[in-house]
C-alpha cells in the first residue's frame, strides 16, 4: 500500500536522490554520466515517492530545495578526511569524490534548514554525523577486527542490528532488523544532537536520528538493498507528503 493511499488524489511527494558521476559503459558509449543503482530508485516508487536524480554541480541552488519534498541522501564514496579534522591514512581510506562532498554538505544544510525530511544512507549517514560535527573511524575493520561489515565486492553482508528503545527507529524497525551492509567506514564520535539509534553486536553505531526534528535518520544499511522491507523508506514519504502539505497548504 503506497504511502499515498488514503488521498488518492493526492500529488506524490517528490524525493531527492544525488547521484554519482563516474565513468559509465553503455550501448556504444564510454563516458563519464551521472548515475545511481536503480535499487533506490525503485524503493522511491515503490514507497509511493517520485524519484528525482540530482547529480553533483557544485555548491547547490537554494531554490532547489523548493522543489523537494524529502531527501534520500545516498551511499558511496569515503567522505574527505579533512572536513572532519583527521589526517589522510592511505592504506584504509578508499576513493573519495569531492564534487559529491561539495554538492551534498550543501544540500543537506539547505534540506535541514528548511525542514525537509531526510533519509541517510550509508555515506549519507557519515555526511550527517561530519556536517554535524562529529567524526568518523577511517576503517572500521582496524578497530573491530573483522570485515563482517564490508561485504564483498558489489555485494552486501546481511547482519542483525539492535535497535534503541525509545528512538524513532525502533517505533519503524522494532528491536532487530536484518541490515545489508557494504562499508568500511562507522561514525566515532557522535555529532552534538544526534542519538544513536541502532548498533551491531560488535558495538559499531547502525544508525543515529535527530530528536525533534521532523523526519532526519540515517542508517549505515542500505534498505535499498532489501526489497522485502520498505518501513524507513515509506515513513520518508509520508514525512514528505505531510511536509509537502504544510508546505503548500
Amino acid at each position: 500500500m503506497d504511502s499515498n493511499d488514503s488521498d488518492p488524489a493526492a500529488p506524490r511527494p517528490v524525493i531527492g536522490l544525488p547521484t554519482y558521476v563516474e565513468q559509465a559503459r553503455f550501448s556504444t558509449w564510454d563516458t563519464r554520466s551521472a548515475v545511481l543503482q536503480h535499487d533506490y530508485i525503485h524503493m522511491v516508487d515503490r514507497a509511493g515517492g517520485i524519484p528525482v536524480l540530482l547529480p553533483p554541480i557544485g555548491t547547490p541552488h537554494p531554490e532547489l530545495i523548493d522543489r523537494l519534498d524529502g531527501l534520500v541522501l545516498t551511499g558511496g564514496a569515503d567522505i574527505e578526511p579533512a572536513r572532519y579534522g583527521a589526517r589522510l591514512n592511505d592504506a584504509a581510506l578508499g576513493y573519495t569524490r569531492p564534487d559529491r562532498d561539495e554538492s551534498e554538505f550543501g544540500l543537506f544544510t539547505l534540506a535541514r534548514a528548511a525542514g525537509v525530511p531526510i533519509l541517510a544512507v550509508c555515506r549519507g549517514l557519515q555526511l550527517v554525523n561530519v556536517a554535524l560535527g562529529g567524526t568518523l573511524i577511517q576503517h572500521l575493520p582496524d578497530v573491530v577486527g573483522h570485515e563482517g561489515h564490508s561485504g564483498r565486492s558489489g555485494s552486501f553482508d546481511v547482519n542483525e542490528v539492535l535497535t534503541e528503545p525509545g528512538t524513532q527507529l525502533a517505533a519503524l524497525a522494532g528491536p532487530r532488523l536484518e541490515a545489508h551492509c557494504h562499508h568500511h567506514q562507522a561514525i566515532d564520535d557522535l555529532a552534538p544532537g544526534l542519538v544513536v539509534g541502532a548498533r551491531s553486536g560488535d558495538g559499531s553505531i547502525e544508525a543515529a536520528e535527530m530528536p525533534g526534528e521532523p523526519f532526519l535518520i540515517g542508517v549505515q544499511w542500505h534498505p535499498e538493498a532489501n526489497r522485502a522491507d520498505d518501513r524507513l523508506m515509506r515513513a520518508l514519504v509520508a514525512a514528505a507528503a505531510a511536509y509537502r502539505r504544510e508546505r503548500v497548504g
